[in-house]
């Protein structure tokens, strides 16, 4: 029982509990973010530059032959969560920089 004991207490500190608060409203705010990406600023973006939509954007290195799924390098998904990346990472900085001063 002193193994219980001491877990619970090393779980109901004040910095693990925070920590994992912190986790559980990272992730939701993360979703947040990839949907103010992929649903507001890219769709304009990709109008603006032509009608593209970005998570189609790749380049076939192989096509599908006979059934398989053709092998390809979807760079426009990894330009749209460098987009999420940019957003998560500013408004971090501005909640630091914020609490900071």
């Amino acid at each position: 029982m002193r193994l219980i004991d001491e877990f619970k207490a090393f779980a109901m500190r004040g910095n693990v509990v925070d920590m994992a608060v912190g986790i559980i409203i990272g992730a939701a705010f993360g979703k947040i973010v990839s949907s103010i990406v992929s649903d507001i600023i890219m769709p304009p973006i990709g109008l603006l530059i032509g009608g593209v939509n970005f998570t189609d954007l790749s380049i076939t290195l192989k096509a599908a032959v006979d059934g398989s799924d053709a092998v390809l390098i979807n760079y426009g998904n990894f330009i749209q969560v460098v987009f999420d990346f940019l957003i998560v990472a500013i408004a971090i900085f501005t909640v630091i920089k914020g609490m900071n001063t």
